[in-house]
């Protein structure tokens, strides 16, 4: 079974969004994938997603209130498959933690699998308004559906 991590920066906004999203698209799809979340800083370790993330999954029929904030350890490099970066600071933090190739291999940032989205960051809505959050959840939302249509990801 496939691992994916999900990475922003403290891990109460994109990266908790992203693992919900993800996970209930291979759910939908009938395919069986661990998906787990974490952040590049320690501003909130235990702490559940942010309300507004929550109550914007919430309006897709996503639960993500059991999510607790977890910073990401290089430990993590052996435990997932494929590792996604939200913006190019979380990527280039996860990049400097990794030891060989094979680590860097792992992390692409998450909108790079959409076809033409190269280098195009998640913006983090956490300074933002609502609508903000409604974007976040767009963007995951294609993503997501292109990670369940890559034979790769099964």
């Amino acid at each position: 079974m496939k691992k994916i991590l999900m990475v922003c920066l403290g891990n109460i906004c994109r990266s908790p969004m992203a693992e919900g999203i993800v996970r209930e698209e291979f759910k939908h799809a009938g395919i069986e994938v661990v998906v787990d979340s974490a952040g590049t800083a320690a501003y909130h370790i235990g702490e559940p997603a942010d309300h507004r993330a929550q109550e914007e999954l919430r309006k897709h029929d996503i639960d993500i209130s059991e999510e607790r904030a977890q910073q990401f350890i290089p430990e993590f490099f052996a435990d997932y498959d494929f590792i996604f970066a939200m913006d190019e600071s979380n990527y280039a933090d996860l990049l400097s933690q990794a030891t060989n190739g094979e680590e860097r291999d792992k992390v692409r940032m998450l909108m790079d699998i959409v076809e033409g989205e190269n280098n195009i960051p998640i913006p983090d809505p956490y300074y933002q308004e609502d609508e903000g959050f409604a974007r976040v959840y767009k963007m995951i939302k294609r993503a997501a559906e292109v990670l369940v249509e890559e034979d790769i990801y099964k």
